[in-house]
Formats: C-alpha cells, structure tokens, sequence
C-alpha cells in the first residue's frame, strides 16, 4: 500500500509526518486565530448593522466547510502534499483579499476575503488526518495530539501578528495583519514541501462499504455528534465573545488576548491528551471536554469583568481540545483504510457545516439577546452529545 514511501521503522515515518504537520499547522492555524481576533471588530466598523459585524468569522467557518469535499478530492487526486501546497497558496490570496477589503472599506470584499480564507482552513483541518494516516493504533492518538501542538505556536503566532502590525497601516486599521497571514500561508509552504505521505489513490482502491453503511455505526454518530458539538459550541461562544467584551466596556487589546488565552488553551493540552486517551479511553476524554464546554458556559454567566471572559474562553478551549481530539480518534476507529477519504471528507463536511450554522447565529443572537442568551445555548446541545457517547459505548460489543 505504501510502495513509493520510504520504510522506516514501526512509526518512524508516523512521527516524521506529525511533527512536520506539527510546523504547518502553527503557521495555518494561525489564519482563524487572526480572523476570529479581528473579524467581528473589522465587521463592526465596515457595516452599519451590528447584527452582521460577525458575518465575516461566519464565512471563514462556512469557507471551511464548503472546502472540505473539494479538498479531499484534489489530494486524492494529486495527493495530500500536493493538496497542501495548493491550500497554502489559496490562503495567501485569500489574505490579500481581506487586506483590500479593509483597505478599500468594503465589507463584501471583506467577506469574501475571511471566505477564501475557510477554503484554506479546509485543508489545514485535515492535517490531524493525515498524521494518522500512516500512524499505528497504537500511536495514532498521539499522531494527531502532534499536530493538534502546533496549534498552540499558532495560538502565539495569530494574536502576536495583530499585536507587531495592527498600526503598521494607520489609513487601513488591522490590513497590515491580514498581510502578514498572507506571508505565514506562504511560509507554511516550506513546510508542507516536507510531508511524505502514502499515495491516497493506493488506500482507496477497493472502495470499501458504502458510506450510509459507515455512517450509521454508533461509533461514527456519537463521534461526528461529538466533534460538531465540541467544535460548534467553541465557536459559536468564541465568535461572541470579542464584541461582548467590548460591549462590556473592555478594550479591543483584552479582547485579543483573550483569544490568545482561548487558543493556547485549545492547542495546550495536546502534550498530553494522546497519553490521556491511551489510559482512560477515547469516549472518557470526550466526555469531560465536553464538560468543559458547559463549565465554560457556567463562568460566562456568573460575571462579565475580564477575568471571568478570560476563565470562559480558557475553559473554552481546554473543553474543545479534548472533546475534539478524542471524537477524531473516536471516528479512525470506523473506516477501513480504502474507505478513509470519504469518511473523513463527511466527518468533516458535517462538523464544519454546522460550525457554520453556529457561528452565523452568534453574532444575531448576540446583538439580540446579548452575552447570557450565548452561554444558556451551550447545555443543550453538550447533554445530546453525552449521552451519544455513553450510547456507543454500550453499543461496542455489537458493532465490534
């Protein structure tokens, strides 16, 4: 299966790839980080409706989802390295266009600029992916929490990049910072260049079973339930929480460290949560990341001074670093490898979707309901996907 890659060693080739995935993930993901940090701030001086200051974080989201299928197809097509490459070089152009977009006042342009930007998310979301590809079971958990430790450089890397070039462009508030994303999609292509991954058109051959089949395992539904949950929520109160902090009266430099705080607590915990997951289980881990979730939900509703912002948004992330990075290796566990690139590609079109739907409803429910409004919608959604977890956990024997 895997003849045109070199042979190393029991996870050799495994390690070599998380750890360059590892470097490319914390320049990509640095591209939300600045978008989420600045969009909605941008947003709200380009448009005069409030309600739609957040549309631009939206898109980016449904960028992301809207990618994910094309990406798959153009790495099984061309590979996953080559696929990199090409999302990098779509993330520079992307950037450039958010930068006119501000330069120029033009909220459209704008848009479609944090849009392109999603379709570059696209491909940076399926790093975790790839990382297990060549990973045993054994290690695969830990393949992906690799990766998933880039994202902290990346949760410096974006804010930072606000903080050196927000004035570098006094005309053009913060288009200096879309530039620099611009510059870290290219460096990230230095990076990519370095991946050695299995050609995907030899693990597909075959076909595998049908994707319904796939997809009604219990398994499959908890995670996918599981990983939109932890992920929709975290952007959904993420996407709110820059311009509840400066409705609060807060300035637009706490706000942005706060999304620092927030995505160092997303990518933080990835030293250890492969190690946690190989000692209680893929579904424990999910579980309390979602507990997470709603604690976070807790402490936005019990005061709305700095700290308890900053508290929210750490827990925030901490709740999805583990719920998504224990959903993921829950969803390797059902897909043969001739079936992973469509299964991956709907796990992924289904997560981010409905990342989208959350974040385009945030900042309306926002502007209309205000912070309190943000954080009681969190519980629902956390109690389904529990009890989906606790489900397929029972239902193991029978899907084994």
């Amino acid at each position: 299966m895997n003849q045109h890659v070199p042979a190393l060693d029991g996870d050799g080739l495994a390690k070599r790839n998380a750890l360059v995935l590892a470097g490319a993930q914390a320049l990509g993901g640095a591209n939300p980080a600045i978008i989420v940090s600045l969009g909605g701030i941008v947003g709200a001086q380009l448009v005069a409706d409030q309600a739609f200051a957040t549309v631009p974080v939206s898109l980016l989201q449904l960028g992301i989802a809207a990618g994910v299928i094309p990406a798959a197809m153009i790495m099984r097509r061309l590979g996953r390295r080559s696929g990199y490459l090409i999302g990098a070089l779509v993330g520079a152009a992307g950037a450039s266009i958010a930068a006119g977009g501000v330069s120029l006042r033009l909220f459209w342009l704008f848009c479609l600029g944090t849009f392109v930007c999603g379709l570059y998310g696209s491909f940076v979301q399926s790093y975790r992916f790839a990382a297990a590809d060549t990973a045993t079971d054994h290690f695969r958990p830990r393949a992906i929490s690799w990766v998933m430790i880039g994202g902290l450089a990346a949760g410096v890397i974006g804010p930072q990049s606000v903080y050196w070039t927000r004035d570098l462009t006094p005309a053009a508030p913060f288009a200096a910072s879309f530039i620099a994303q611009g510059m870290l999609a290219l460096v990230a292509i230095l990076i990519v260049s370095r991946l050695r991954a299995p050609p995907m058109a030899a693990v597909r051959s075959g076909g595998g079973r049908p994707l319904g089949e796939i997809m009604r395992q219990p398994k499959f539904i908890a995670s996918v339930t599981a990983s939109l949950v932890a992920y929709g929520l975290m952007s959904f109160v993420m996407t709110a929480a820059p311009m509840a902090m400066v409705a609060c009266g807060h300035s637009v430099g706490d706000a942005t460290l706060g999304i620092q705080w927030h995505v160092l607590a997303m990518f933080g915990p990835s030293f250890f949560t492969g190690r946690l997951i190989a000692r209680f289980g893929k579904g424990t881990v999910t579980a309390v990341g979602l507990g997470l979730t709603a604690l976070a939900a807790v402490v936005g509703l019990t005061g709305l001074s700095v700290g308890h912002f900053w508290l929210a948004l750490i827990l925030l992330g901490v709740g999805w670093n583990f719920g998504f990075i224990g959903a993921t290796a829950l969803v390797t566990d059902c897909y043969r490898p001739e079936e992973r690139v469509k299964v991956q590609a709907a796990n992924d079109f289904l997560v981010f979707g409905s990342v989208a739907i959350a974040s385009f409803s945030s900042g309306g429910l926002l502007s209309h309901g205000g912070w309190n409004a943000v954080n009681w919608l969190v519980f629902p959604p956390v109690m389904v996907a529990l009890l989906l977890v606790a489900w397929q956990r029972f239902q193991r024997p029978a899907t084994a």
